[in-house]
């Protein structure tokens, strides 16, 4: 049985199914949005709207964008012979936030996990295979997340492009800046030895 009005119920469940938000705090999100005033609720509403309707993935790389390039892959500046390969367009901007790479971007859209049913097939590696045959690459860079499921990830790719002779890294891991290595565990350690390099 509900406390709440219908309409108010509803929009408590509909914040339930967002990830990371419990009971509490889709009632707190549900509340807050009751209790402002109806054009700023309408706005909230219509970018969700617009967001939904109008964003895509680039035809190119796979990044979200509202057109049919994204504006990285649409850049003159960029260095085609250099792609970054990640698991999500949250991963671009994270990359770009670094203002270090200026090569281009391939979106995976995932990474391979048998555990959940994800194979290659179901990420977008045909896609990258694609791009690189069609276009001039000589370096793969490989920046998927240094979990068990973004090595495997990883693994896979690295198999399939060295033997087209394209140079593939990935990522250094290791102790974060401001890190102290005795809260450091043994595997961020390892990687961190494994990536070292000369000063």
């Amino acid at each position: 049985m509900s406390f709440y009005a219908a309409p108010v119920a509803r929009l408590i469940e509909e914040f339930e199914r967002l990830p990371g938000i419990g009971h509490k705090t889709a009632q707190r999100l549900a509340f807050h949005i009751l209790n402002m005033p109806l054009e700023r609720a309408q706005k909230l509403a219509g970018a969700i709207s617009e967001a939904k309707s109008k964003i895509k993935s680039c035809v190119i790389c796979g990044n979200l964008t509202d057109s049919d390039k994204c504006s990285i892959c649409s850049s003159p500046k960029r260095d085609d012979t250099i792609l970054c390969v990640v698991e999500d367009p949250r991963d671009v901007v994270a990359m770009e936030k670094v203002r270090e790479f200026r090569g281009l971007y391939h979106v995976l859209h995932g990474v391979i996990s048998p555990m959940q049913g994800i194979g290659p097939e179901d990420i977008k590696i045909k896609e990258l295979l694609e791009r690189i045959r069609e276009g001039n690459v000589e370096e793969i860079i490989v920046a998927t997340n240094p979990n068990i499921e973004g090595e495997a990830t990883s693994m896979y790719i690295s198999k399939l492009v060295k033997p087209l002779g394209i140079k593939t890294t990935r990522i250094a891991h290791g102790i974060p800046v401001g890190g102290d290595l005795e809260y450091a565990d043994e595997v961020t350690l390892a990687k961190a030895l494994e990536g070292r390099r000369e000063i």
